[in-house]
């Protein structure tokens, strides 16, 4: 009895030892490129801390009032906001509507799923200049304005001048490198509801819209809240595509410039690097991504069990 007692502890005492050397490694990650910095951020945004990240002089919450004030601080705000009330919504139904038909097709579904996987794999980086360079480049030998010419109708700005075209460019381009990614999260919450609901709805009469409004949607409820966070929280990270694409077009048209992009460009992008306010910024943007989410929660009713 002794002996099986002293082999279960070891067993245990093995078992933590190899769970904290997987975990380990993950864990100083978070902890030196995820808590570190952003605590660090936290203490630096109360300091006036110009081409340095040493604290130097105390502001206080001046760095937050001079933001706070600034029209186009504000304006990158209202810039996500607009982004991410349209790009959310589209990416979910787009994602949810391949999911839906690639479970109904039988012939070339692996084939079909791995095309619309393999965009996710692409770099931001390399997607935004392929789409800049080659597709909306607003010159004649472009693919968009290519197509243009065969239709009769004139080269389209796509990324310069007065006109929002760019808005067509940054949005198909997040669509095409995300909507693969939810698609598989989608078929994988179809696939765990038993058919034989679907089967007994449409012998009840239920007709497709129906059986999916009634049946398969309110089963994707888990799947749809994680959806749903995760397009918000991508949102709110939004830079690479804005700054490769629009940046190397000639700076930015209206409204162009996500909160990201303005805090890069005052903390790096610009002479003064003033890394006081970008910090600041930063915080501002963890409360209000906190808020939307809250908010989000709140709407779906996440923890709230089913009603």
């Amino acid at each position: 009895m002794a002996d099986r007692r002293r082999s279960g502890t070891t067993l245990a005492r093995s078992n933590r030892l190899w769970f904290w050397a997987f975990v380990a490694p993950f864990l100083a990650g978070l902890l030196v490129f995820v808590y570190v910095p952003l605590l660090w951020s936290a203490g630096l945004s109360f300091y006036d801390a110009r081409n340095t990240v040493t604290p130097t002089r105390f502001v206080g919450l001046g760095n937050y009032v001079s933001l706070l004030n600034n029209g186009l601080f504000l304006d990158s705000l209202a810039t996500f906001v607009a982004f991410a009330v349209f790009i959310v919504p589209l990416t979910f139904a787009c994602s949810l509507g391949l999911a839906l038909l690639l479970q109904r097709i039988t012939v070339l579904r692996a084939f079909f799923r791995s095309a619309f996987f393999l965009p996710t794999a692409v770099s931001y980086v390399i997607a935004a200049m392929v789409w800049r360079m080659a597709f909306f480049n607003g010159a004649r030998f472009g693919l968009a304005n290519t197509l243009l010419a065969a239709a009769g109708l004139q080269p389209i700005n796509w990324l310069g001048g007065e006109n929002t075209w760019y808005w067509l460019v940054l949005v198909s381009l997040r669509l095409w490198l995300q909507v693969g990614f939810y698609m598989i999260l989608f078929i994988a919450g179809l696939n765990q509801i038993d058919p034989q609901l679907a089967e007994a709805a449409a012998l009840d009469g239920a007709g497709g819209w129906r059986r999916f409004w009634h049946v398969t949607f309110p089963l994707l409820r888990p799947t749809s809240v994680a959806v749903s966070m995760l397009l918000l929280f991508n949102a709110f990270q939004a830079f690479d595509e804005f700054y490769n694409t629009l940046i190397t077009a000639g700076g930015y048209p209206p409204f162009a410039r996500p909160p990201l992009v303005y805090l890069y460009l005052i903390s790096f992008g610009g002479g003064a690097q003033d890394l006081g306010i970008g910090s600041s910024g930063t915080m501002i943007l963890t409360l209000v991504i906190l808020a939307f989410s809250l908010l989000q929660n709140r709407l779906l009713a996440i923890g709230g069990g089913d009603r």
